[in-house]
């Protein structure tokens, strides 16, 4: 539900640039990032948390299919231009996001540790 949510409260139309899209698929990612440091490294999770969390759950959330899709109306709507930064906004935001989800949460893992280590 909240996919649809997010694509209720930023709608766009044909040519124009699909922000809720975007924004699903980076904060999905940056929450994947986040899961897979917690799972592999700070918790010791049964081995089937990770699938059904990161491609069921998360996998769920994200919505790739609708990114190339949403390309193929921007180019098909005359805004080929659009359609490529839409494509590499989205790239290199998933990545990045992965990487700092999972980079944040380390530190915060790790400062944890170094607190409860003190007591």
């Amino acid at each position: 539900m909240a996919r649809p949510g997010v694509d209720a409260a930023l709608p766009h139309r044909a040519g124009e640039f699909p922000w809720s899209t975007l924004a699903v698929n980076v904060t999905g990612c940056l929450l994947i990032g986040a899961l897979m440091v917690l799972i592999t490294e700070v918790w010791a999770a049964h081995r089937l948390l990770r699938p059904f969390l990161g491609t069921g759950v998360l996998g769920g959330f994200t919505t790739f299919s609708t990114y190339i899709v949403d390309a193929q109306h921007l180019a098909a709507a005359g805004a080929a231009r659009t359609a490529l930064v839409y494509l590499f906004a989205t790239l290199i935001g998933a990545l990045f996001a992965v990487w700092a989800g999972a980079a944040a949460t380390r530190a915060l893992a790790v400062g944890r540790a170094a607190k409860e280590e003190r007591r």
